[in-house]
């Protein structure tokens, strides 16, 4: 009987859960998860910086678009005034101005002038057949476009030639 019992406590033994080992897993299962919390409130800070930086962005994008008419028509201004026009050196700060601001902001104008037109960047409003212009190639802008950075505020309105 004294060897059943010897017998039997090894078996009781290895069948028994041991409780340092039960306090070592649940100790990894919660510091696993305290890490994925840390790494999940990382990303949620992460996604609201960058959803406060887009909507700033956004919204000074409207008020730019706003501003590129009057850009435009001191533009035209200048274009109309006469050289010896006491009012052009006025007209011509106010515009310096606006686009020294705007320059401040990120944003800058698309150079579409001689370029190969592109429909991600321009507006095709007239097609004119040119022998001295290759095809696509943009002949005259008609309104200007401009970008914030990378982001397109408002394409060029642009003549482009066209083979005959």
């Amino acid at each position: 009987m004294a060897e059943a019992l010897n017998d039997q406590d090894p078996e009781q033994a290895e069948t028994q859960p041991d409780p340092l080992e039960d306090l070592r897993r649940e100790r990894d299962a919660l510091q696993d998860r305290l890490l994925r919390t840390a790494a999940e409130f990382d990303n949620y800070r992460k996604r609201v910086d960058r959803e406060r930086r887009d909507l700033a962005e956004f919204t000074a994008a409207d008020l730019v678009i706003e501003l590129l008419p009057i850009v435009d028509n001191l533009e035209r201004a200048l274009q109309a005034a006469a050289i010896d026009d006491p009012l052009r050196k006025g007209v011509e700060l106010i515009l310096k101005q606006m686009l020294d601001l705007l320059r401040k902001r990120g944003v800058g104008p698309i150079d579409a002038l001689g370029a190969d037109f592109d429909p991600n960047f321009h507006q095709a409003v007239i097609h004119e057949v040119s022998g001295e212009h290759r095809e696509g190639e943009v002949m005259q802008e008609l309104q200007r476009g401009y970008l914030l950075g990378d982001r397109l505020l408002r394409p060029a309105m642009v003549k482009v030639a066209k083979t005959a």
